[in-house]
């Protein structure tokens, strides 16, 4: 899931024009450091937004929000330690959301395609909003916690999208004196990512990680600050948590994260490359209301009760999908040259537009440019040679499997 940071080649991130005088290219530069200002006065703040600034952080508009795209370490340097050690991650802008009452899961299933009642206690799952199109509003966590409620993490892009609509229908049930109540969490989060998460993490917390799998959540007292949800998931494809943690301590957390070692600050720049390699999608960019979860390779998401029921939004078109083929399906493709980015066409080997590019990036893993795109169902399988237009120029590409990357999840 997660959401959540198209940055890496944002316009804040690359020189608006080339110029050939001095001068000029101090005004331009003195002009973009006033546009950020300006930025970073208007947009919401996390609670380590001092700290961000205090560690060298860049900070850039995401969502509404002033969020450190890096820090004084290189995008790549930030994105090669978090697959080889550990990063934190800010990422307090996202919507964190508990859902109480005895028909909390009857309430939350009547937005989202997964089978929430079959989850186990303190199990997550990602999900999806669909409208009545099938369509997806959002992608999100759900987890089903042995507190009586169910902790509900989405994006940050679609926070005031996200809550209007669990509000609109808080107030159906509420209406039919269905027993549910909506609580929007006013609490810190930071992600902990990397191949030595857990080395780190567990010096910190009495519990055992090791019984801690993918996709599972409990309470702790971390390093001493008590009152922290930690689960374990994350957007980069490597080993990781997600640590909920009161706004008061979270200055105090990350700094007790940092006292070690292997971990270091990363920023949205390497957020967005690793979850790419990872193949996961970025709301906004590879899936919105225009796509459904069958266009988007996200079937795997619809539990299949659900799916036999068709009692979510959209199902009546969602359904009869999974069994025809649609036209158009999400790929990712790999190719080499000049890199791949957003709205980049892709070509069939004679040069026809066959579908578009919504993700791309050079993968400082493989040394090759990775992306993520819609193309027609007859050019969906791996290992067909494609093309896309870079520069007004025909680049051979390949259709891929994804993850590009191996994903390192922890299950036992």
């Amino acid at each position: 899931m997660w959401t959540r940071l198209s940055v890496v080649a944002g316009p804040r991130q690359r020189a608006t024009a080339t110029v050939t005088m001095t001068a000029a290219c101090a005004l331009g530069a003195s002009h973009r450091r006033d546009a950020s200002s300006r930025a970073e006065a208007t947009s919401k703040k996390t609670p380590l937004f001092d700290f961000h600034k205090a560690h060298g952080g860049k900070m850039v508009e995401f969502a509404g929000w002033s969020m450190p795209v890096q820090y004084k370490d290189s995008h790549v340097s930030s994105h090669m330690h978090t697959r080889e050690h550990c990063a934190i991650f800010d990422v307090s802008h996202m919507l964190q959301t508990k859902v109480h009452g005895k028909d909390r899961i009857k309430f939350m299933e009547s937005l989202v395609v997964a089978d929430i009642s079959e989850l186990k206690d303190n199990q997550g799952t990602l999900s999806l909003f669909t409208n009545d199109k099938g369509g997806i509003i959002d992608d999100l966590i759900v987890t089903k916690t042995d507190q009586g409620y169910l902790y509900v993490v989405s994006n940050a892009g679609c926070a005031d999208k996200d809550s209007a609509h669990m509000k609109t229908r808080l107030a159906e049930f509420k209406a039919s004196r269905s027993d549910v109540d909506l609580e929007f969490l006013d609490e810190a989060l930071i992600a902990l990512q990397g191949p030595s998460m857990s080395q780190v993490l567990q010096q910190g917390i009495k519990e055992d990680l090791s019984k801690l799998t993918f996709m599972t959540s409990a309470l702790a007292t971390v390093f001493g600050v008590p009152g922290c949800r930690i689960t374990r998931c994350g957007y980069t494809g490597e080993d990781g948590v997600e640590i909920s943690v009161p706004k008061s301590k979270v200055v105090e957390l990350t700094e007790r994260l940092l006292a070690h070692s292997e971990v270091k600050l990363a920023g949205l720049g390497a957020r967005d490359s690793l979850r790419l390699e990872a193949g996961l999608c970025l709301y906004g960019n590879d899936i919105d209301e225009s796509t459904t979860p069958v266009e988007a390779s996200l079937v795997w998401t619809i539990g299949k009760r659900r799916r036999q029921a068709k009692d979510f939004p959209g199902a009546d078109i969602v359904v009869p999908q999974i069994k025809a083929k649609t036209t158009r399906k999400r790929i990712g493709l790999v190719s080499t040259g000049p890199p791949v980015r957003q709205h980049t066409p892709i070509l069939s080997p004679d040069g026809k537009v066959i579908g578009e590019v919504t993700s791309g990036c050079p993968s400082p893993c493989l040394k090759k440019n990775v992306a993520m795109g819609y193309v027609d169902v007859a050019f969906a399988k791996n290992g067909t040679a494609i093309q896309v237009e870079v520069r007004k120029k025909a680049v051979d590409a390949v259709v891929s499997k994804m993850p590009f990357v191996q994903t390192n999840y922890y299950s036992v």
